[in-house]
């Protein structure tokens, strides 16, 4: 797992991908935190990670759609499934390398904050737990992203698909206000992303939550098993 994460976190910095998410990231940030926050004199980040959440929505499917898409590309899948590692630790690997890229592009939060600070004091209990939607929402994210990316030897197909996806996990909760049936309703806003975020943008740290996007980024990265664990015997 260990070389897997190495060469997979040096890949990020020696092609273009790390770049421009880093890049694109703060710059999108820089931005939503100049016209929600400076720009109006609050102190009030949340609106901050929300719009966060539509970015993410981009720039995670780009820092993920080589994870497998381009093993497959250029053959080498199979000198990787054979090399003497577990799949599980190749998966977790994979997702280890894009996860610290990813910790790297949300760290410009806490200096906004920091920044906010130095003229008046922000609700640290809201940033913290801001923080914490942030990083738990992008693993689940990219697990995702990795799991899409095993399934197709296009890079393209693999972000537009994990596009998709991920917006998809947006709407349901918007989906689930025009559900007449009450139990349905309730069972896509429990599984809505947006909805399962939105308390972490307002300060709520409920553990519910946080074992909800524990849980599916498990599952993501545990499919993504499965699926080389199939194209291993297959």
């Amino acid at each position: 797992m260990g070389a897997v994460f190495r060469k997979e976190l040096l890949g990020y910095f020696t092609s273009p991908v790390g770049y421009i998410f880093l890049g694109v990231f703060f710059a999108a940030s820089g931005f939503f935190f100049y016209s929600t926050a400076l720009s109006v004199g609050s102190t009030d980040l949340s609106q901050l990670f929300i719009m966060l959440y539509f970015a993410l929505l981009v720039l995670v499917p780009i820092l993920t759609m080589r994870s497998f898409a381009e093993e497959k590309k250029q053959k080498t899948d199979q000198c990787l499934l054979t090399a003497p590692v577990s799949l599980g630790g190749i998966v977790i690997g994979k997702f280890l390398s894009a996860f610290v890229v990813y910790i790297i592009g949300i760290s410009s939060t806490l200096i906004f904050a920091l920044t906010v600070s130095v003229y008046a004091k922000p609700d640290w209990t809201v940033v913290a737990g801001n923080i914490t939607g942030l990083v738990l929402l992008g693993a689940s994210f990219i697990a995702l992203g990795i799991l899409v990316s095993s399934l197709t030897e296009n890079q393209m197909v693999a972000a537009i698909l994990s596009m998709v996806l991920i917006l998809a996990l947006y709407i349901l909760q918007i989906v689930a206000n025009y559900v007449s049936v009450e139990w349905i309703a309730k069972a896509l806003t429990s599984i809505a992303f947006s909805a399962r975020y939105q308390p972490f943008t307002n300060g709520l740290f409920d553990l519910s939550n946080v074992l909800f996007f524990v849980s599916a980024t498990v599952v993501f990265l545990f499919l993504t098993v499965r699926v080389l664990e199939k194209r291993r015997w297959g």
